[in-house]
Parts: C-alpha cells; sequence; structure tokens
C-alpha cells in the first residue's frame, strides 16, 4: 500500500503539486559550477528554478526528470560554453525551448554564456545575457538584470556624449 510508505505524502505532494518553475537551467557537467551559482542567485532574487544538481533525486528517471523539467519550465536557460555546444543533451534541451517561441516573445530560451564560444545556427540568432570576464557582483547583476521582465532601461540618466570639458592634471 503506497499510503503506508514512510514519506508517501511528501512524495505525493512533490509529483502532484509541484510549485511552478520559472528557469530550467540547462548545462553539461563541465559546467556544473555555473549552472549551480546561476540558480543559487536566481533563487535569491524570488525565482524558483529547477536544476539536476539539486533536483534530480536517486530513484528518479533522467530522460522522464529533463522532459517535464523543460516542458514545466516558463523559460529554459542554457549555460552557454563550449562544453555546452557539444553536449549530448544539450542540444535538444534548447532547441526544444527555442522552437516553443522561435521569435522570441516570450523568451522561453535565455542563453546565459559564460564562456567564449563560437555560437552558430539558429542558437546565434538568440540575444544572450554574457557574464564572460564579469566579476561576481558585477555577473550577479547582469543575470538578474537580464532575466527580469520588461525593459532594460536603467534607473538614472546616461551621461550625456557631446562637448566634455578636457581633464587636466
Amino acid at each position: 500500500d503506497v499510503a503506508s510508505f514512510p514519506g508517501a505524502c511528501a512524495l505525493e505532494r512533490e509529483g502532484r503539486h509541484a510549485e511552478a518553475v520559472d528557469f530550467f537551467i540547462s548545462y553539461t557537467g563541465a559546467d556544473e559550477a555555473w549552472a549551480t551559482w546561476v540558480a543559487w542567485e536566481l533563487e535569491a532574487a524570488g525565482y524558483k528554478t529547477k536544476i539536476q544538481a539539486w533536483d534530480f533525486r536517486p530513484g528518479s528517471n533522467f530522460v522522464v526528470e529533463m522532459d517535464r523539467a523543460a516542458r514545466e519550465a516558463k523559460h529554459t536557460i542554457a549555460i552557454l560554453s563550449p562544453a555546452y555546444l557539444d553536449g549530448v543533451y544539450t542540444h535538444a534541451e534548447w532547441a526544444g525551448a527555442f522552437a516553443t517561441d522561435p521569435t522570441g516573445t516570450r523568451r522561453t530560451l535565455v542563453p546565459v554564456r559564460v564562456e567564449a564560444c563560437d555560437l552558430s545556427g539558429l542558437l546565434a540568432q538568440v540575444v544572450y545575457i554574457d557574464l564572460l570576464g564579469l566579476h561576481e557582483s558585477a555577473a550577479r547583476h547582469a543575470l538578474v538584470e537580464g532575466v527580469r521582465i520588461g525593459r532594460g532601461k536603467p534607473s538614472s540618466a546616461p551621461t550625456f556624449p557631446g562637448t566634455q570639458q578636457p581633464e587636466f592634471p
């Protein structure tokens, strides 16, 4: 009897009443440190993420979990690196998100570049969040601002680009 199994209520709760997921983090094993950092920062900013490292538990089926995460998340974040582009499963993950929103209107696919890599084909046409070479606080800001809904207009006015006074030593 399933009801007598210790933890049955918790298992049922997880399977039937899972919270809505904002971001599925798509990555390859070589980029796990980046993927977990991205997930942590997004959750700290109030978003709900699904990531293999934390959410695919012993006894679960990897392929079923990937499929569920990709289908149920509002957005897929692709952690872009050479390893990601060469990955076995990653192509299907980003392509699935792209296929549901080919014009990018809903921003279903949100690439995040963490290493220099040569993008080609359809993936090269999607605007990405660039964390390459940024320090932690700047990377956090770029990530959170990049996923935010709406315009990226700054809160303060830009510097006037016209005539500037010469600087003296």
